[in-house]
């Protein structure tokens, strides 16, 4: 997906710098072209030969800015070559450059002459971050439709201040930018609000044993992130997951069936799109004992009951504007399973995946699916992973 895409990566002055190059060799990993402009300010942290070394392509500075490249002006060049650009870590100082449209180095000056997307990761202590200055400059960036904003994190900075300020982790970056390569930056999410179920419920039959399955959410989470990289509001209803939750999306952790359906059916009636991608269990031990149960005294045969059946209680609830899609993880023939549930449960739309292939299914990286709505539409959607599945089926959602 990602050969032939090209990314300029430009570095700011801040000790987060050093993170970049994670990002740098993971993406030229799978494939991306990358290039890189450091600021003066960001060779204090990490040198250009380093960067130049993980992206096998010159290092760019302000020394090289007069210098042309087939009788063209680097910035012109770098400007047009680039599918997009990303900023981190975005200092104050060039944010306020980027609010004022101002031109007064490389990095600057290759923004003014490219009309591709830009990521913005901002980095700094924690009263910086919140100056009213640097959150005007901030509000005014987002406003250009080019712009996407990372959120920053909280935690122990540099400065050894604790609070808001950090910059986003490199997976986080790494896949923000792998969204927005595939949807050349556009924003067909914003103004909507999603609502996303995530992982396998855990039904307990004392506070050691469990029923489960091996759904770990990675689709959800997929969902998540596809979701909130092309502008929704995304709310993520999940199950215990060993993966962190993006920045900038809401996170509402639940353990059983019942957690989940309370909190799917308060957070419903706000929702334009629901997804219904987690694992739920059909059944839970009757009763549960508030001690670990002796295995002496464990029952040979465990009284089941059934547990509510969540997708079918949001299809009753919800409004004739809102979308309803869920999943169906099958063995063998997924079609037909798949077909009966999306009409039995009055859903919008389906999706319906192997669990009994290779490279597919829980707790795997990748997925394979086929798409099936209420208007009779089939749509395969081939091998990939599970962050592309989730693009493609917003993709054919958008459609709708």
């Amino acid at each position: 997906m990602f050969q032939k895409k090209r990314v300029l990566i430009a570095i700011g002055g801040g000790i987060a710098a050093y993170k970049i190059c994670e990002v740098v060799s993971t993406l030229f990993k799978i494939g991306v072209e990358i290039k890189v402009i450091l600021t003066n300010s960001a060779q204090k942290f990490i040198t250009p030969l380093s960067l130049a070394t993980l992206s096998r392509h010159p290092a760019y500075t302000d020394e090289n800015f007069w210098q042309s490249t087939h009788f063209r002006p680097l910035h012109i060049d770098l400007g047009e070559w680039a599918d997009l650009i990303v900023i981190a870590p975005l200092t104050a100082n060039t944010l306020a450059k980027l609010a004022y449209g101002m031109a007064d180095n490389l990095l600057t000056n290759t923004v003014l002459a490219s009309t591709c997307p830009i990521l913005l990761a901002p980095a700094m202590n924690t009263d910086m971050w919140e100056q009213q200055a640097v959150q005007r400059n901030w509000q005014q960036v987002l406003t250009d439709g080019r712009y996407h904003g990372m959120c920053t994190g909280l935690g122990l900075l540099a400065c050894d201040r604790v609070g808001a300020g950090r910059m986003a982790e490199p997976p986080e970056i790494i896949t923000y930018v792998q969204s927005l390569l595939h949807t050349a930056g556009k924003r067909d999410l914003v103004g909507k609000k999603v609502l996303i179920s995530a992982g396998g419920t855990r039904e307990y039959l004392d506070p050691v044993r469990f029923i489960g399955n091996p759904s770990t959410g990675k689709m959800g989470l997929a969902l998540a992130q596809a979701a909130l990289h092309r502008g929704a509001s995304v709310t993520l209803v999940h199950s215990p997951a060993s993966w962190d939750v993006p920045l900038g999306v809401q996170a509402i952790s639940v353990v059983s069936a019942d957690q989940m359906r309370a909190s799917m059916v308060e957070y419903l009636p706000n929702a334009d799109m629901i997804i219904m991608s987690a694992a739920v269990a059909d059944v839970k031990p009757r009763e549960y004992s508030q001690q670990k149960l002796p295995k002496k005294l464990l029952p040979q045969a465990l009284p089941l009951e059934p547990v509510p059946d969540i997708v079918a209680e949001l299809a009753r609830l919800k409004q004739p504007h809102q979308q309803l899609i869920g999943f169906a993880a099958q063995t063998g023939d997924i079609v037909t399973p798949a077909l009966e549930k999306l009409h039995s449960k009055n859903l919008d739309a389906i999706i319906a995946n192997p669990i009994d292939e290779p490279d597919s299914g829980f707790g795997s990286d990748n997925n394979r699916a086929i798409f099936l709505d209420k208007q009779g539409q089939r749509i395969e959607i081939s091998p990939c992973s599970k962050l592309q599945m989730a693009h493609h089926i917003f993709d054919v959602l958008a459609k709708k």
